[in-house]
């Protein structure tokens, strides 16, 4: 399945437990259709010490949800939309269903 979200882009989280945030996708596995936005989705992971002598330690980290629950922030109308496809001479780029700009 193609996957219209791509790396860098600005998402809103549409549904879970989240719901309501929105942030910059960090990472996208599209074999799973699943991405990792930066500052939701966090979780706790504890560490191992690097070396004796020094404590553990609890890190916050974005593990990925499906792609499903988040839509692109427009770039150019600031909401969150669907996205299209079209075809300008070769290339194939994306557009915003609201107010059809390039994204």
């Amino acid at each position: 399945m193609k996957m219209n979200i791509k790396k860098g882009d600005q998402v809103k989280i549409i549904s879970g437990k989240n719901r309501g945030k929105s942030g910059t996708v960090l990472s996208v596995f599209s074999s799973v259709n699943k991405i990792s936005v930066e500052g939701v989705n966090l979780y706790k992971k504890r560490s191992k010490p690097k070396t004796q002598g020094q404590k553990g330690e609890t890190v916050l980290v974005a593990r990925p949800f499906a792609v499903s629950n988040a839509m692109l922030i427009c770039k150019n109308c600031k909401a969150a939309t669907r996205i299209g496809f079209r075809l300008e001479g070769k290339q194939k780029s994306r557009y915003c269903k609201k107010c059809s700009a390039n994204t």
